[in-house]
Parts: C-alpha cells; sequence; structure tokens
C-alpha cells in the first residue's frame, strides 16, 4: 500500500474544485493559510490533496462550526427531559409514558437560492434523515421560509417541500412565510422535523466495537453535491453563483421514504450498532463523526455503489448524494440487515470496519488514499473568537403588505393529515399531534423574529417567546427548544456582535421559560454582494398537551373575546406563557399577537372560527398579547391581571 503524498501527482485529480488555476488549492477548499499550517503541524506533515479535501469539509463553518461554537456554549441545554442535547443528528427530551421526541431544525439557504427546487426538497430529505438517524419516526415537518417576494423561486422551493414531504408520507403542519426585499438575493429555508422512538432507545452515530463492518446503504453515489458544505454553504454568494448549481444535491423522496423504513426495521430489530445520516460533506463527515470518540474506521472507497462512471477517490469521498445511510453492523448479523435491504431494494454494500486505530483511512484499489486521526477533524476544528463591533439600535423596517396576505394557498400543498395523528391543523399559531394510543399530543411551532426586526438580541428572544406562545395558544406546555441562527459573514465584526446578542437573547429568553435548547444549525455567510440578511435567528418549540380533547379551537356563540397583555420584561412574558398554556382546556380560541397587531389577529381568529364577533378595538399593546375567547361564565376564573374584553361573540 502508498500513502499518495506527492502534490503533482493528485492535482489533476481534484482540477474541478479549483475555479483559478493560479489559486492555492487549499484557499479554493476554503481553507485559510493559517488553517493549512495548523493541518501540517497536526499531521506533522503536509497532507495530500484527497486529505486536504476532507479537511476543508469537516473544516468548514458549515460543519465544523468554527465561528460559531464557542457562542452557542451560551445556550442553556440540558434538564430533566433532555436525553440528548447538542452534539448528534438531533436533540431528544423524554414525554413520559415510556415516549421519546426527537426533533430538529437545520438551513438549506444557499441550495435553495442557486436552484430553490431541489434545495428545499433536498432540506426536507436531510432533515428527516437527522430524525431517522436518532432511531425515531419522523411524523411532521414544518418549514420557515423567508423570501424576497412571492416569484418564481418561492413557489419553486414550496414546491420542492411539498413534492417531498407529500411523497414520503410526512405531514407538514406549521411553519411561517415571510417576503421581505432584505431577503430577495438570499432567501432562508429552513426545515424542521420532529420524531417519535421508545425513550430507552436512543440510536446514536459513534462506532463501537472494533471488527464491526461498515454498512453504507441506500442510494447510489454520484457527483451531485461536491462541495456542498464549503464551496457553497460557507460561502457568500455573488457573481459566479449559477455556477454553483451542480454543487446542489437532487433528492429521490421515493427513495428517501424506504430508507426511513429499511432504518426503522434495523433499529427495532436491534441491528445496528450506530447510525449515521449521510448528509454535508457526505461519506467524509458521516464517517468522521462515527469515529470521533475514540474508535478508528477503515473505509475502502472502492466498494461503495457508484451512479457515474470513473468517480475518482475524493469524489466518492465527499459527494453529498442523498438518500444515503452508514451503519455499523455486528458480523454475525449481516446477513440480517442486507436481507432487510434486499426486501427494501436498496443498494448497500460493506465498505469498511471499525479499528482501534482511532484514525480514519481511506483506501482505494488497495492504495491507502488518506489516513488522519479522526479528532483531529472534528474536536481539533479550529475555533475563532469572532470580532464584535456594536451597532446603533435600529427601528424595525415596516412589514411588508404581502406578509398581511393569506398564506393558506401555500400549506394547502402540502399534505397535513397522512399519519393520522394531527389534530390541529396549519393555519393558526402551533399544530397539535397526537400520540397513538394516549390522548396527550405534541403542539409544534417554527418561528423566526418580527418582519423587520433589526435589533439581534431582540430578534433571538423574540423568536423563542413567539414559538413558545404559539405552541401555549395551541394548549402545549413548551418542553424544549431547536435553533437555526441565519446570518451573514461572521467575520466581519458587526456580523459577529448581530450573532453573539441574538444568541445572548434565545438564552435569556430560554432561561425565563426554564426550558431547554438541545439541537440546532447555523447558517453563516448569508449575503450576497456584501449585502448581509437582517439578523434572523428562526426557533422551534415542542410542547406537551394533556389532552387533544380540551385544545382551543374556534370562538363560539356567547363567547367573551378579550386580550391578555403581558409586560414587556422576558420574565412577564414567560408568565402570559404559562398562563395560555395552563389555561387552554377552558378557553374556545387563543392566538398569539404578531407583525400585524390587534386588528389583524382579530382578522385571522374570526376566518378561522367561520363567524364574526363584535369588537370594539383598541389600541394595540405595547407588549406581547394573545387573543381570548372564552365562555362568559369562564371570564372571572381566569385569574390574568391585564385582561381586558373586547367584545363577544354573538
Amino acid at each position: 500500500m502508498k500513502l499518495l503524498s506527492d502534490p503533482s501527482s493528485e492535482a489533476a485529480r481534484l482540477n474541478s474544485l479549483t475555479p483559478v488555476a493560479e489559486q492555492p488549492l487549499h484557499r479554493a477548499l476554503g481553507l485559510t493559510d493559517g488553517e493549512l499550517h495548523r493541518i501540517c503541524d497536526l499531521l506533522s506533515r503536509e497532507p495530500n490533496h484527497f486529505e486536504l479535501a476532507v479537511f476543508s469539509l469537516l473544516w468548514s463553518e458549515h460543519c465544523g462550526y468554527k465561528h460559531s461554537a464557542p457562542l452557542l456554549k451560551r445556550l442553556p441545554s440540558t434538564g430533566e427531559r433532555v436525553l440528548q442535547g447538542p452534539g448528534e443528528n438531533a436533540g431528544v427530551i423524554d414525554v413520559g409514558d415510556g415516549l421519546a421526541v426527537a426533533f430538529k431544525v437545520e438551513s438549506h439557504n444557499h441550495p435553495s437560492a442557486v436552484e430553490p427546487f431541489q434545495g428545499a426538497a433536498t432540506g426536507v430529505g436531510g432533515i428527516l434523515r437527522d430524525i431517522v438517524a436518532m432511531g425515531a419516526r419522523p411524523i411532521a415537518l414544518l418549514d420557515g421560509l423567508r423570501f424576497g417576494s412571492p416569484d418564481w423561486s418561492f413557489r419553486r422551493a414550496v414546491a420542492g417541500i411539498g413534492q417531498y414531504g407529500n411523497s414520503v408520507g410526512v405531514p407538514t403542519v406549521g411553519g411561517e412565510a415571510v417576503f421581505d426585499e432584505a431577503y430577495e438575493h438570499n432567501c432562508l429555508v429552513n426545515a424542521m422535523c420532529i420524531g417519535l422512538l421508545p425513550a430507552e432507545r436512543v440510536t446514536r452515530a459513534g462506532a463501537r466495537g472494533t471488527g464491526n463492518v461498515v454498512l453504507l446503504y441506500g442510494a447510489t453515489t454520484g457527483r451531485d453535491g461536491i462541495g456542498g458544505a464549503s464551496v457553497l454553504a460557507s460561502q457568500e454568494l455573488g457573481e459566479g453563483s449559477e455556477e454553483k448549481r451542480p454543487s446542489v444535491q437532487v433528492g429521490d423522496p421515493f427513495t428517501g421514504k424506504k430508507l426511513i423504513e429499511s432504518s426503522l426495521e434495523l433499529v427495532e430489530g436491534g441491528l445496528v450498532a450506530s447510525l449515521q445520516d449521510c448528509g454535508a460533506a457526505g461519506l467524509a463527515s458521516a464517517l468522521a463523526e462515527m469515529a470521533r470518540d475514540g474508535a478508528g474506521v477503515d473505509v475502502s472507497l472502492d466498494q461503495v455503489p457508484l451512479r457515474e462512471d470513473g468517480m475518482e477517490s475524493w469524489e466518492i469521498m465527499i459527494s453529498e448524494s442523498q438518500e444515503r445511510m452508514v451503519a455499523v453492523i455486528e458480523p454475525q448479523r449481516l446477513a440480517e440487515v442486507e436481507a432487510v435491504l434486499d426486501k427494501w431494494e436498496l443498494h448497500h454494500a460493506v465498505i469498511g470496519s471499525v479499528t482501534d486505530t482511532r484514525e480514519l483511512r481511506c483506501f482505494f484499489g488497495g492504495d491507502l488514499e488518506g489516513a488522519i486521526p479522526a479528532a483531529l477533524l472534528t474536536d481539533e476544528c479550529p475555533r475563532y473568537e469572532v470580532e464584535q463591533e456594536p451597532q446603533p439600535r435600529r427601528a424595525r423596517t415596516r412589514v411588508a403588505a404581502a406578509n398581511r396576505d393569506s398564506k393558506a394557498w401555500i400549506y394547502e400543498q402540502y399534505d397535513q393529515l397522512v399519519q393520522s395523528r394531527t389534530v390541529r391543523r396549519p393555519g393558526l399559531d402551533a399544530a397539535v399531534l397526537r400520540l397513538l394510543p394516549s390522548y396527550r399530543g405534541l403542539a409544534v411551532s417554527l418561528d423566526g423574529p418580527p418582519v423587520g426586526e433589526l435589533d439581534p438580541f431582540d430578534a433571538g428572544a423574540k423568536a423563542v417567546l413567539g414559538a413558545a406562545r404559539n405552541v401555549a395558544c395551541a394548549g402545549g406546555k413548551p418542553l424544549a427548544l431547536t435553533d437555526c441562527l441565519n446570518f451573514g459573514n461572521p467575520e466581519k465584526p458587526e456580523i459577529g456582535w448581530e450573532l453573539a446578542q441574538a444568541i445572548e437573547g434565545i438564552a435569556q429568553a430560554a432561561e425565563a421559560l426554564g426550558i431547554p435548547v438541545v439541537s440546532g444549525n447555523v447558517s453563516l455567510y448569508n449575503e450576497t454582494d456584501g449585502r448581509a440578511i437582517p439578523p434572523t435567528p428562526v426557533v422551534g418549540c415542542v410542547g406537551l398537551v394533556a389532552d387533544v380533547r380540551k385544545i382551543p379551537s374556534r370562538w363560539r356563540s356567547g363567547n367573551s373575546i378579550l386580550v391578555a397583555e403581558a409586560g414587556e420584561s422576558l420574565a412577564e412574558e414567560a408568565a402570559l406563557i404559562e398562563f395560555l398554556w395552563r389555561s387552554a382546556p377552558v378557553l374556545s380560541l387563543a392566538h398569539d399577537l404578531s407583525d400585524g397587531g390587534l386588528e389583524r389577529a382579530l382578522a385571522e381568529a374570526a376566518a378561522w372560527s367561520g363567524t364574526e364577533a363584535n369588537v370594539e378595538l383598541p389600541s394595540n399593546p405595547a407588549g406581547a398579547a394573545a387573543v381570548l375567547a372564552v365562555p362568559a361564565d369562564q371570564v372571572p376564573g381566569l385569574g390574568w391581571e391585564r385582561l381586558v374584553q373586547i367584545g363577544e361573540v354573538t
């Protein structure tokens, strides 16, 4: 076996990743000169080009969080219900009765800007696999969309989400659609997934058992998505963005459905020792994550099932072809595993084994292409303390008229009822899903900051409180959060400050609610031609509903219409949220006030209820508030001081 270390012998094989011939390869791959020196120091030698490509992906912002990881430590992530916090494919919380919920939100912004249909569709596919990798069955999807206008690109993204979610049989039950010219050239597509699993059976990615085999299964591997995590997701957009279209993955939801079912059959049968999604950075990331906790992995890349001829070893290693999973299997169970995969007509191959070397070693045709201590790819990823330059407080910009239009045409394209769990459909605050066969349920929401919010601390805090208030209005007690932090270039001091401030806002709001942030994603470099998006942290909330038969629904004849207001402190807003979910069983309707104010909230409640109410419209509340509809005889017992009656339903 030989180790390829001569730069000249490998250069030709990586030409497609070098857009400018004179540019050093490491820079073309997104690595700085300092990072190259750090790699050489860690390896005590120069990396060959194969190894350099692997480092460039694992050390990208998208995979390595090198500018955000130090800041993310500020977020509260522990609690009595937390079974798995940040660090795995998704967070997992215990909801009692032996049941756990896995959930996470992730971004697919740059791929959606370059190719909106496939970018959005594969964003859905990727978040589904994150949930499956925890051993959970996906039961719901939510999406957060921010575009310049409801134009062709937006409609293509909606079509991509609908095509993938509808095809795999997972309902899309909530989210938001926001239009603002600030997102005209850098749209945001955030996808959230929720799954269920037995609390004692959380599956993790870490490889275990020297001698166990590494099995790749699902779709075949092609050249689509090469460089997606580094040259696309971790750089600004601008002139030449269209040339990055080959970096966008192509999804196949029908293979995705088979992947979900086969993976769950393997997990439920106790046939896998560990499981990992093959997503951003492809096999490079999946295998590095599996080997990070002390194990080693040897992989033979020529054993990977391919759909294109003549693929080089580095292409196979970093391809982000969709619908693939990697599992660690005990050799004596391999025949059983292969029988399951054959039944589901999925490609599969043993591509390697677990070792005790602590190295990720990659072979091709018997030659050793690269050998990297796995911890260097993960634990030794550079961490940068971002410079922060505080900015003057900026007032919110005006709300675009398109945001006040009905969004029903969007979510009506999504299957909302498949799996027969949906008790409350999208359209007003949170959706509610029944935890069959009991009458307990989950209230789920995905929310961003108010349209035009430019203060980053308020953007973070309001995203948390808005998501939790939506859950409470649907009768759910908020239990935990997931976040997706969408910002510009963190190497600019003003953006570094925005990121830090938003994280502080999320942390303080979560602490006021007494709930953890158990998973999430960071999407940086959301800039086009030097213009950054506004600070846009998007937050998902999962809440527990005690009885889905007793959740707020629609206002009815004889109801009193009230406004419940909070003060402007985080503690007072948290108290309002607790009041809402505790009062839910006696409320006919509860609806959060958002960007459109009281008049808009009343119009939405009337449309949802199918009947008008007689109200006297007061001025908009200064802080957070909700519209309530309550049987008249229940009003005295509500026990909220800042409660104003404004009308009734006749």
